[in-house]
């Protein structure tokens, strides 16, 4: 088992940080920018190359190639030495090759792993799922046919490299994993039903679960290291694709991969947001747990309640179903109390209560979102918590585990996805604040689980933090007498200063290509690079428009993915062959 040191940040650190991204400088040259892509894009859009060479030679006949361009392809196809900036135009060029040559056909392979549904199944080990191995066997017919060195590492990580000529290694993250579906709520605004399992592109949308997450940088990746191979391009050292299995869960696989294999020196994930992400809020969960218990008292029972899947999930919609001796009755209590709870509590969210085979079904719409990012999405399962509790409080439900679980969530969490209800809120300047959010809902013979779903910044030590919530929850619990456990998990936040060639590399090309500020982001979300020396994310999401992974209706616009094709081929190629990291 590899060995890290934990990390510590202090206020000096914290300074030492600022001061390298205020200091940091372009070491770019003049590059082609974005309109520039444009036009080349446009004006050779629907031409044909027998390769990256015949891709050079129409393009410098055309209109659009201006002097620089031209001498940077003249020397290149007459075996000149080029300088430092000339190669990163020519690299910039092989990606704008990669999206016009292989863009359809990328998208033909996206759609090809996106069938395959890879997410947890309860009760199976993930190197044992059957949907997992037939995507190890998919993703190496892939790779052979790319000509591509193609390993399984114990069905865990699945590993494609291009050999360099050093030992030195840079390895590229994206994981096979996604998080569950319920199918029911792929549904688009005029009514259209999705299949989350097969790419269904609309307009510029190409619908399907891991279009975002994270199977698009899979296939970004395997198109670059495709194009690298065919054009005979050497590397100067090894670049490697490392596919996760468990990313979306247990985050056991790339630590196991470890174990037996090179630490790469350079770690990217392409998991995450444009331009450079450096730091990641460390991740938690509070998980409660409610032994079933037989309703008591007057008024209507709860029979079931179901909500988010995964715990790094906020769903679209929570249903519960109840049952009652005047149903009618009691859908019309619900729909009154249902307007007035939305009208409270900022109408962005629905209410429905209708009769259904002799009971009734409680259905709360809100808008689903990655727990990371809970201010892009407005939570169904809070709201039917809350709502549940006020209700109780009427008198409207008898007692059982259910509004034990809406008691807990009210009163210690509430809609609140900051803190706030628990006093437990703080925040960085650079990395954000706490989130808290009630996501993951699982209801069996047993009993009832309820996730919190936590995502921490710098400013508090995690077992602090998970001290002080103990400290709380376990002072409600015994002054509401409620029979109740707790499982606390939580994992430190990622804060790094990366210095060097390579990380001023990845600047230049998210934000040149991208048009984007050049500076560093932070992340709520957490991927395989937290752990890992000299890691970062890049890519493949703009941190200024909502996330789409883990939401009903995911999807990735074709024009985003082919670009990410472009900017992920230039970055395999410059990274691969700079003199120096």
């Amino acid at each position: 088992m590899f060995i890290l040191k934990k990390l510590i940040v202090t206020a000096s650190a914290i300074l030492v940080v600022f001061s390298a991204l205020l200091t940091l400088s372009s070491t770019a040259t003049a590059n082609l920018d974005r309109q520039q892509i444009n036009q080349i894009v446009d004006s050779l859009d629907s031409a044909n190359f027998v390769g990256f060479s015949d891709f050079l030679e129409q393009l410098t006949t055309s209109s659009i190639a201006d002097a620089a361009t031209r001498d940077i392809v003249r020397s290149y196809t007459s075996d000149q030495p080029l300088e430092l900036g000339q190669s990163s135009t020519l690299y910039r060029l092989l990606g704008i090759y990669t999206r016009l040559q292989y863009g359809e056909e990328a998208i033909e392979t996206l759609k090809q792993l996106v069938a395959i549904p890879t997410f947890e199944v309860e009760g199976v080990e993930q190197h044992e799922n059957p949907n997992f191995l037939r995507f190890a066997e998919v993703l190496k017919g892939i790779a052979n046919d790319f000509d591509l060195n193609f390993r399984n590492i114990d069905q865990r990580v699945y590993e494609i490299t291009l050999e360099g000529s050093s030992e030195e290694l840079v390895a590229f993250h994206a994981h096979a994993d996604i998080v569950p579906v319920n199918s029911d709520l792929w549904v688009l605004p005029d009514g259209t039903h999705l299949d989350p399992f097969e790419v269904t592109q609309i307009g510029d949308r190409l619908y399907g679960r891991g279009t975002q997450d994270d199977k698009n940088g899979i296939v970004a990746s395997l198109y670059a290291m495709k194009v690298i191979q065919e054009e005979g391009l050497s590397l100067l050292r090894n670049i490697r694709l490392l596919v996760d299995t468990t990313e979306e869960t247990s985050s056991t696989a790339i630590p196991y991969y470890f174990e037996n294999n090179p630490l790469p020196n350079f770690n990217i994930a392409l998991d995450g947001n444009y331009p450079v992400v450096i730091a990641e809020k460390g991740y938690g969960t509070v998980m409660a747990s409610f032994p079933i218990r037989e309703g008591s008292g007057e008024g209507a029972e709860i029979l079931s309640i179901s909500g988010g899947l995964a715990t790094n999930q906020i769903p679209a919609a929570s249903v519960a179903r109840i049952q009652s001796s005047r149903p009618n009755q009691l859908v019309s209590q619900l729909n009154e109390y249902g307007a007035l709870y939305i009208a409270s509590n900022g109408g962005d969210f629905a209410i429905e209560a209708v009769a259904e085979n002799s009971a009734v079904v409680l259905r709360i719409t809100g808008i689903s979102a990655h727990s990371s990012e809970p201010e892009t999405g407005v939570n169904p399962v809070s709201r039917m918590l809350g709502f549940l509790h006020n209700l109780k409080q009427e008198g409207i439900f008898q007692d059982n585990h259910i509004t034990d679980a809406a008691s807990y969530a009210s009163v210690n969490w509430g809609l609140d996805y900051l803190g706030n209800t628990l006093d437990i809120a703080y925040a960085d300047d650079f990395m954000g604040p706490l989130t808290t959010s009630l996501t993951f809902i699982n209801l069996d013979q047993a009993r009832l689980r309820l996730a919190v779903n936590l995502r921490l910044p710098i400013g508090r030590e995690p077992e602090q933090l998970i001290a002080q919530i103990s400290e709380k929850l376990d002072a409600w619990v015994n002054s509401s007498n409620t029979n109740v456990t707790f499982d606390y998990s939580v994992g430190a936040p990622m804060y790094r200063n990366p210095e060097g060639a390579w990380v001023n590399a990845l600047l230049d090309i998210a934000t040149q290509t991208l048009e984007m500020p050049r500076e560093f982001g932070s992340s709520a979300g957490g991927t395989s690079i937290h752990n890992l020396p000299n890691g970062v994310q890049f890519g493949l999401a703009m941190p200024d428009l909502k996330y789409t992974g883990h939401n009903a209706n995911e999807f990735k616009t074709v024009d985003q993915f082919l670009i990410d094709l472009q900017i992920v081929t230039e970055v395999f190629t410059r990274i691969g062959r700079m003199p120096k990291l």
